[in-house]
């Protein structure tokens, strides 16, 4: 029994086809998926995966942000359940793997169970959190942060598309407003499979990304103002020209990440000139900033070194620079039991391995605020997401669901 546990696979086949069932449900033109968040198109996905809960036994709750909790109960119910996850909803130019892949590694981890007759000590438990993406309501990561407590039910319900429509309305509008309370949920433990969405263990060639933890990240909005002036019969040393010193700032914050390798980050990623015109210097800019480490004592040495070049260059240039700081989260590095296990795992099998940190944020993010939690990474092709060509080999999602089934029954235990 020792020898069969140890060298159980899933269903690799079965996995892919799920993954493309799935990624039939607003489909686009060029391969990827437009699924936005309690569209009727979500809601077509969201019964799709829970008709095939329930087709492998599972019972379903539903939580009154609209977070679905698939159960395979164990051997004693009382124990708090080993839960995996991930989303279904995706970007306007998402793609197939992108969430969709760690809610269906769990079910096919349940799927495998159930096919080998094994039952577990601890409940096993799969889920779906709502809104992850975004890109319809904000803010991001919306169901599990409403889980932990980031923010508030109210707040959600109260987040508004473009069109005016309100997430309580939605997801009344789609049936799947339940009604439990957020949060009241139990979780033994928690691990997510995804995709990496970066370049790195495709460039290294390995198979499975231990991820230790994930990066926190400092986002700023920035404003320098000048004064528009003609192009031509202005002389230079007597400009106010907003781009030029945005772009001094711009490079420090390149140069500030690169002081704090090997995970520094810094982005500019956003930016509007006024008045944008060819034969006029700009007046104002108004940019991003984005800052990112993993490790939360260098990540607020490299904010202090942003305000104090700000404030330099305010000084030096005599323009107006205003810089605010709108979002902030801080790294979270995951629990060293599911880390462990992710670990064991992988070893067992024989898989190809390194530890990656994420620099995207996920649902296990919130998760680990509330209980043990660890996530499995896979390469996708030319570290390509958010993108309708993203990619992903079969047999990597097949090695990803693999770790993911041995951890979780590491923390579950086989009756």
């Amino acid at each position: 029994m020792r020898d069969e546990l140890d060298n159980m696979q899933v269903n690799g086949v079965r996995l892919w086809a799920s993954l493309m069932e799935l990624a039939k449900i607003g489909a686009t033109e060029k391969g990827g998926v437009k699924r936005l968040t309690l569209t009727d198109l979500d809601k077509q996905g969201r019964d799709l995966v829970t008709g095939w809960a329930r087709d492998a036994g599972l019972s379903i709750t539903v939580d009154q942000i609209g977070n679905v909790f698939m159960r395979r109960d164990g051997e004693d119910n009382t124990l708090p359940p080993v839960m995996t996850g991930s989303h279904i909803d995706t970007q306007p130019t998402g793609g197939k793997f992108d969430g969709n892949y760690g809610v269906l590694a769990g079910l096919e981890v349940v799927r495998t169970l159930n096919d080998k007759g094994i039952k577990t000590k601890a409940p096993i438990e799969v889920a779906f959190w709502t809104n992850e993406e975004g890109s319809r309501f904000v803010p991001v990561m919306m169901g599990s942060g409403v889980f932990c407590g980031a923010f508030t039910l109210e707040h959600a319900y109260a987040a508004k598309d473009i069109e005016g429509k309100t997430v309580k309305d939605e997801l009344e509008r789609i049936g799947y407003k339940g009604d439990q309370v957020p949060g009241q949920h139990p979780i033994g433990a928690y691990f997510e499979a995804h995709i990496e969405q970066g370049p790195v263990l495709e460039d290294a060639n390995k198979v499975i990304g231990v991820v230790p933890a994930v990066m926190g990240l400092s986002w700023y909005d920035c404003t320098v103002t000048g004064m528009e002036a003609h192009a031509g019969p202005t002389p230079m040393h007597l400009r106010k020209d907003a781009m030029q010193v945005s772009t001094r700032i711009i490079q420090e914050v390149v140069a500030i990440a690169n002081r704090y390798p090997p995970y520094g980050r810094g982005t500019v990623g956003m930016m509007q000139v006024f008045p944008n015109s060819r034969n006029v210097i700009p007046g104002e800019v108004k940019f991003s900033i984005d800052l990112r480490n993993v490790n939360d004592e260098l990540l607020n040495t490299m904010h202090e070194e942003m305000l104090a070049f700000v404030e330099k260059t305010r000084q030096e240039t005599g323009l107006g620079i205003k810089i605010e700081r709108v979002s902030y989260y801080p790294p979270c590095p995951f629990h060293p039991d599911c880390v462990g296990a992710v670990r064991n795992a992988t070893a067992k099998l024989g898989y190809s391995t390194m530890d990656v940190v994420s620099g995207a944020g996920h649902d296990a993010i919130y998760a680990a605020r509330v209980a043990p939690a660890g996530m499995i990474f896979v390469p996708c092709k030319d570290g390509i997401s958010h993108n309708e060509i993203e990619d992903a080999k079969a047999e990597h999602l097949e090695a990803g669901c693999n770790v993911l089934l041995h951890a979780m029954l590491e923390r579950a235990g086989v009756a």
